[in-house]
C-alpha cells in the first residue's frame, strides 16, 4: 500500500497564519504546568511538557491537549484575533521541545539542578510570549532567516513586510 502524495504533508501540517492570541494562551498554559512542575518537583511534569511541545511541533495544535484547549475553548472566549506567520511559531515550538526534552533527560540522568534551571528558562520564555506577546523563538527565527540559515521561502511574510496584515 502506498501513501498518496501530500498525505504526510497534511499529517504534519502546521497552521499558517496563526492566531497570536491562541499561541499566547497556549504559552500561559505551559507556564502554569511548568511552574507546578518546578514547585512540586514532579518529574513526570517535565515529560508531559516535552510531549506537548513535540505534539505541537509535529502536528500543530490539532493533537496537543494544551493547544486544543487553547484553540477550541479558551481563545474563542477572548474574541480576539491577530494573525501572525506560522513558521516562526513552529520554530519556537521546536525550541521548547528541545529545551524541555533536555530537561527531562537531565532529570532522568540524576542532574536535577540542571533540569530545573532549564525548566526555569522555559518558564521565562513562555511567560514572555504569554504575558508580553514577545516570542523569543520567533526572534531567533528572524535572526536566522536574516543570516540566510533559514531560506526566505520558508516564511515569505516574515521577509516581506508588505505581506503582513
Amino acid at each position: 500500500m502506498t501513501i498518496p502524495s501530500g498525505t504526510w504533508r497534511k499529517v504534519f501540517a502546521f497552521p499558517n497564519p496563526v492566531n497570536e492570541y491562541a499561541a499566547r494562551v497556549t504559552a500561559a498554559l505551559v507556564v502554569v504546568l511548568a511552574v507546578v512542575t518546578l514547585l512540586t518537583g514532579f518529574g513526570w511534569g517535565l515529560a508531559v511538557i516535552a510531549v506537548g511541545f513535540w505534539l505541537r511541533l509535529l502536528f500543530g495544535p490539532r493533537v496537543s491537549p494544551l493547544a486544543v484547549l487553547s484553540v477550541k475553548v479558551l481563545t474563542p472566549r477572548l474574541r480576539k484575533k491577530r494573525l501572525v506567520p506560522g513558521p516562526p511559531k513552529r520554530f519556537a515550538q521546536g525550541i521548547g521541545a528541545a529545551v524541555s526534552t533536555a530537561a527531562a533527560i537531565l532529570l532522568a540522568a540524576g542532574l536535577a539542578p540542571a533540569a530545573w534551571i532549564l525548566l526555569a528558562v522555559l518558564i521565562v520564555a513562555a511567560s514572555l510570549e504569554a504575558f508580553a506577546g514577545f516570542c523569543l523563538g520567533c526572534v531567533m527565527f528572524g535572526f536566522l532567516q536574516r543570516r540566510g540559515l533559514i531560506p526566505d521561502d520558508v516564511c515569505e511574510a516574515c521577509n516581506d513586510i508588505s505581506l503582513r496584515a
